[in-house]
């Protein structure tokens, strides 16, 4: 793995800025590249969590089994997603993770993340970002199975998609793969299988989604936004300023003892002269 093919530089270039060095920080994660089969079990809810993953090849989904045999899938992962962050503080799985598709995911363990908390503010600032925006995703996930139509359900899924694997070059003029099951999309928005194939149809009658089989074509993306009543600030809401700003960064890091007199709130020139 290289700094140019890296998936997971990309993504943390999108919340921050990154020195050489911090970029060969982030490799680290990646250092241990494991081929994983479609349907392969990454780690199942429950278990103990040890290690943390990246993916860079491949798509993947979390999951919750239900007691009535059925599934909940929660969040659906791309190449440069970190995967199972939600569990950094808890001992055991809140939730399983397994591959939708054949791909590429490197393990690390909570040293290496506690590693970057050492050595790299802009990293730090830049994994908080990441984790506050993957929880924006499931909180809009929340309000638009609760309160929206099937059709909106899966209009704003397809939509969301489209700019999420928009920003990783994956989605070209309203062309993109979805590798998903009609099983599978049921599992994410709270439907059947029959129900979203239904769905489907009728989007493709009204000329709003065309789908054959893994390949979707939107003819008209922003009819299918307004279908769902999509607000992207949750995903197209910039990044704080000061997470760019090298400045800031380095004081932060020489920490409150490296500040001049002049900078200490009391202390006036004078008294720095003495």
């Amino acid at each position: 793995m290289n700094l140019q093919d890296s998936a997971i530089v990309q993504q943390f270039q999108q919340h921050c800025s990154l020195t050489e060095e911090e970029k060969v920080l982030l490799l680290e994660l990646e250092q241990n590249p494991l081929k994983v089969n479609a349907g392969d079990i990454i780690w199942q809810e429950n278990s103990k969590v040890d290690q943390f993953c990246t993916i860079s090849q491949g798509w993947a989904y979390s999951f919750r089994n239900l007691g009535d045999g059925s599934r909940q899938i929660l969040k659906v992962y791309l190449p440069g997603d970190i995967i199972g962050m939600r569990d950094f503080a808890f001992s055991n799985r809140l939730a399983g993770v397994a591959m939708i598709e054949e791909g590429i995911v490197s393990h690390f363990s909570h040293e290496h993340l506690l590693k970057i908390f050492r050595h790299s503010t802009a990293l730090t600032a830049g994994l908080f970002a990441i984790a506050c925006r993957q929880q924006a995703v499931l909180t809009e996930r929340l309000i638009y199975l609760a309160r929206r139509t099937a059709q909106q359900r899966l209009a704003h899924f397809l939509y969301e998609m489209y700019l999420r694997l928009g920003r990783i070059g994956a989605a070209d003029e309203g062309r993109f793969r979805l590798p998903l099951s009609q099983e599978q999309l049921g599992d994410i928005l709270g439907l059947s299988a029959v129900h979203v194939s239904r769905t489907f149809t009728a989007f493709r009658e009204d000329g709003l989604v065309l789908r054959d089989r893994h390949r979707v074509t939107l003819p008209d993306p922003e009819a299918l936004a307004q279908l769902a009543e999509f607000d992207g600030g949750y995903l197209n809401d910039a990044v704080p300023a000061l997470f760019f700003d090298r400045e800031w960064q380095s004081h932060m890091l020489a920490g409150p003892t490296a500040r001049s007199d002049e900078q200490m709130p009391g202390k006036s020139k004078a008294a720095s002269a003495d």
